[in-house]
């Protein structure tokens, strides 16, 4: 749950970027972190485990303006999607906001992506929160490895496995490039302030 700041003037909320092993989370947020130096404040902290790592860092989305007077700080997150670090992944979703869910397009990966989904919502069911309420978007990352040739699911495809219950929107991208990243932040963002503004009955 978000937390107001009464001296910084400040709402502070949590945004996760949830998925399975190596599908891109790392990718996304290093890329934001490069491409809005201006609006992070403080460093990158990265806790390294094997095989995948937990990022986060402040994000002052200037964009986004003032609620109330207030600025809005955003908390970016990942977890490791490696299966033996569930605890970890649920750890990191306490008081979580809003996520962006990151979809591997490799076929290979397709029962991963699935598992996944179904382990996010089990977490989110733990601290009492509905997958189908909460702000959500999904990003289908890894598009451009199709001009290497590279077997990949149709967007179609992955809408029918990931989004054809929970119907919230989705992104195409290429985390290594840059495509997608922030429309899909720009859509969880503005979905997420949505959301506090009507749990804490705010009006802008």
């Amino acid at each position: 749950m978000a937390v107001f700041n009464i001296k910084k003037r400040e709402i502070e909320c949590k945004i996760v970027y949830y998925g399975p092993g190596r599908c891109g989370k790392t990718t996304n947020l290093e890329y934001i972190f490069k491409s809005h130096k201006k609006q992070i404040d403080g460093e990158m902290v990265s806790i390294n485990t094997e095989g995948d790592r937990t990022l986060f860092f402040d994000f002052l989305p200037l964009e986004l303006g003032k609620i109330k007077g207030c600025d809005v700080r955003v908390q970016l997150f990942t977890v490791p999607g490696q299966v033996q670090y569930s605890s970890t992944r649920k750890l990191v979703l306490k008081g979580v906001d809003g996520i962006v869910f990151v979809a591997d397009s490799m076929e290979v990966r397709r029962e991963k992506n699935m598992l996944s989904l179904k382990d996010l919502q089990h977490n989110l069911k733990e601290y009492n929160m509905n997958i189908f309420k909460i702000p959500l978007v999904l990003q289908y990352n890894k598009r451009d490895l199709a001009e290497e040739g590279i077997p990949i699911m149709s967007i179609e495809k992955m809408e029918k496995d990931l989004n054809r219950q929970i119907k919230v929107p989705s992104f195409p991208g290429s985390a290594v490039k840059g495509d997608g990243i922030g429309k899909s932040l720009q859509s969880c963002l503005q979905l997420t302030l949505q959301y506090l503004n009507k749990q804490l009955n705010w009006t802008k």
